[in-house]
């Protein structure tokens, strides 16, 4: 019975270990491709196309480009026009390297902010247990509109092991930021 027990014991023993260094080997396959990315279409960081799971969207905005990219980059006051958003933690300088941490739907987030363009482009990059994103804001001036196309990729051990309900929440997430940030900017531009 004791040998049994201890089987038992060192066969859960090695799934945690083989659990731990997977959680480890994706969170380091990820700081390595992000710290060696090459810079694309203004972003220090481009998304990672072989991302597990990639989304993308875009929408025209009824407000200036200033007035957009001075929402949406006010990290503070994410919480005020985002509804999942409940926490931000930033300091008060926001530029490339800053680190700043949030809540969104439960969850807490480590982010990086790894590209300000201004009113051209913003990113950063984020981690939560499990997952890491990389996700990036382009703006386009058009006329006194603007054009705002997102892009975010996010791997890691969940987002591979549940791919399709990652892919529907990212694309369900990406198109609700879009229309937040439109609600946001185009009250702020009355």
């Amino acid at each position: 019975m004791k040998k049994l027990l201890f089987l038992i014991l060192m066969f859960l023993l090695t799934i945690l270990i083989v659990c731990a260094y997977y959680f480890y080997y994706e969170s380091y396959n990820f700081d390595k491709q992000s710290a060696n990315a090459s810079k694309k279409d203004n972003m220090n960081i481009p998304i990672n196309e072989n991302a597990p799971v990639v989304s993308r969207n875009q929408m025209e905005i009824a407000a200036p480009v200033d007035t957009v990219w001075q929402v949406l980059t006010d990290i503070k006051k994410w919480p005020q026009w985002q509804k999942a958003v409940s926490e931000t933690i930033v300091p008060e300088k926001v530029e490339e390297g800053t680190e700043f941490h949030w809540k969104a739907d439960g969850l807490s987030f480590t982010s990086k902010i790894h590209t300000v363009n201004p009113h051209r482009a913003f990113g950063w990059t984020g981690k939560t247990i499990g997952a890491s994103a990389i996700h990036n804001w382009k703006f386009v001036k058009k006329d006194d509109h603007a054009l705002v196309i997102v892009e975010e990729s996010l791997q890691g051990v969940f987002p591979r092991l549940f791919k399709n309900f990652f892919q529907k929440n990212l694309n369900q997430g990406v198109l609700t930021n879009l229309e937040e940030l439109k609600a946001a900017s185009e009250k702020a531009a009355r």
